[in-house]
């Protein structure tokens, strides 16, 4: 058994979904495992993990259209020091997560055929995020 650990930087340009299923998938290749595990950390409170379909953009396109109308920035929100979007972009994060796991089998993360990696921004102005790759196998 090993491990390997890594910590990508992904830019965003805004609110919405990036895709980085091709450079996380790429080091997990690189690390040479047949078959193991792979845990996806986003260390942000504003942003978070998701697995999605990745063929048809309609449905980034809906989902970030839902994260809109279920928080809103034209709420009075308690919590507002750094700004509209700051209490709605937590929000979002708590109803998606900040970790995924993913397993490996025979060299190949085990996504089905239309999903991919996504790194779900909530803040309105762009953003480096960190997220960290821990991969655990043989």
């Amino acid at each position: 058994m090993r491990q390997a650990i890594h910590q990508i930087s992904v830019p965003t340009s805004g609110k919405g979904l990036v895709e980085i299923t091709r450079p996380v998938r790429g080091w997990v290749e690189a690390q040479g495992m047949s078959s193991g595990l792979l845990t996806i950390y986003c260390r942000h409170t504003s942003a978070s993990l998701l697995i999605q379909e990745n063929a048809d953009p309609d449905v980034r396109t809906d989902l970030e259209s839902y994260f809109e109308d279920i928080a809103p920035e034209s709420r009075n929100y308690v919590h507002d020091t750094e700004g509209p979007d700051d209490m709605p972009a937590h929000i979002r994060t708590a109803l998606t997560s900040v970790q995924l796991s993913i397993p490996l089998v025979q060299g190949a993360l085990a996504l089905g055929t239309w999903q991919g990696i996504y790194l779900f921004e909530h803040r309105s102005r762009p953003h480096r995020r960190e997220i960290v790759l821990h991969l655990l196998g043989d």
